[in-house]
């Protein structure tokens, strides 16, 4: 008996030294994988935050881990860090779901229930969950964001940014903290986006007028450390959001696809290192302290309707009540066409300007689908 209560005794800081863990988890029917680090200052007795770290399409969760390296800060200042491994989509492309038409994988489900598992089997601070990562992983982080909120404090991406389909359907839960990462010459996600990406700025917009920040961001050109890499670095900082929200913005003039690290290979921005960058920006927000403000960001409940639908340059709102909120128009790609203030029970819209095809407008928490010919 006195051998194993020794047993017992010791092995708890076998269990928690320092880790890579190989393991799934069971979801929708079939497995799915992923590699957790574990800190060497882990013990269990403290909770200690997460960092989900999303790898790009076409890539794997080994390969972000190493890419977009987050372990030797994590060793210094006390954080998991988990990296899912997508699913093919129905090209055969490893991937995560945002949207794009290629797939009906549950990521947002599997995201969820991961959270969950590793609640089970470690202390982690809900309050301090986040997510990151490159490319589809920074999508991906934005998704979560529309999609699962209330799991996440803040998220990160680095050259990514929002898919047309995420923007259109975004329902956050609270103010978000966000920081994008990106490169004016990324010519896999541009910069001033595409048909399957939202224009970086949009983004930024989007959730700067989300968050209430101010208006106009403190633009800071930041020093260039290495003259040799092609690329400088301008900092954009929106602050005073709800809940003492930020939005930040590192963007990498004629940076690429890739991940700033002064020590990288080949052609990456090395003035700043992005996965410091990254942390220093998630150590700022718990979720409990985001949550204190959720009434005043939350979209109110609005009744409207709509007409003629189709439309041919005159757009007709009717709202049930006069709540001077704003609205907006998205293009079928989720851009931004179209914004103002309903501020009265019946509006007008001369929409004349905008093209033939498939609109949807967004009041509150409601949005309406129109055409216009």
């Amino acid at each position: 008996m006195r051998l194993c209560f020794l047993i017992v005794l010791i092995l708890p800081s076998f269990i928690f030294s320092q880790q890579t863990i190989n393991s799934n988890i069971m979801h929708d029917g079939g497995q799915r994988d992923y590699i957790l680090y574990v800190p060497d200052n882990y013990t269990g007795e403290d909770a200690y935050p997460l960092v989900f770290n999303f790898h790009g399409y076409t890539s794997n969760a080994n390969d972000q881990m190493n890419y977009g390296d987050f372990r030797s800060i994590a060793d210094t200042a006390g954080f998991l860090i988990v990296h899912p491994m997508g699913l093919t989509d129905n090209t055969g492309t490893t991937h995560f779901n945002v949207g794009w038409g290629t797939s009906t994988v549950d990521d947002v489900g599997f995201v969820d229930a991961l959270i969950d598992s590793l609640i089970m089997d470690y202390n982690i601070d809900q309050n301090r969950m986040y997510s990151t990562g490159m490319s589809n992983g920074g999508f991906m982080s934005y998704h979560l964001a529309c999609n699962l909120g209330n799991r996440f404090a803040a998220i990160a991406s680095v050259t990514g940014t929002m898919s047309p389909p995420t923007l259109a359907d975004c329902n956050p839960t609270h103010p978000t903290p966000i920081l994008e990462i990106h490169g004016t010459a990324d010519f896999v996600v541009p910069y001033n986006g595409n048909v399957f990406s939202t224009a970086v700025e949009d983004v930024i917009d989007y959730w700067k007028t989300y968050n209430q920040c101010d208006e106009d961001p403190v633009v800071t050109e930041l020093d260039d450390v290495n003259t040799s890499d092609g690329s400088t670095v301008t900092h954009f900082y929106y602050g005073n959001g709800a809940g003492a929200s930020t939005i930040e913005l590192f963007r990498i003039d004629g940076g690429g696809h890739t991940w700033p690290n002064p020590e990288g290979f080949g052609v990456v921005n090395k003035d700043i290192n992005a996965s410091a960058e990254v942390w220093r920006f998630f150590s700022q927000y718990s979720l409990e302290n985001l949550l204190t403000d959720v009434q005043t960001i939350e979209e109110p409940l609005i009744s409207f309707n709509i007409y003629p639908n189709p439309s041919s340059g005159i757009l007709f709102i009717d709202l049930e009540k006069n709540e001077n909120t704003p609205f907006q128009i998205f293009n079928d790609l989720g851009k931004i066409v179209y914004q103002g203030i309903a501020n009265q029970n019946k509006l007008e819209l001369n929409i004349a300007a905008l093209h033939q095809g498939i609109y949807f407008i967004k009041i509150g928490n409601q949005t309406k689908r129109f055409i216009n010919l």
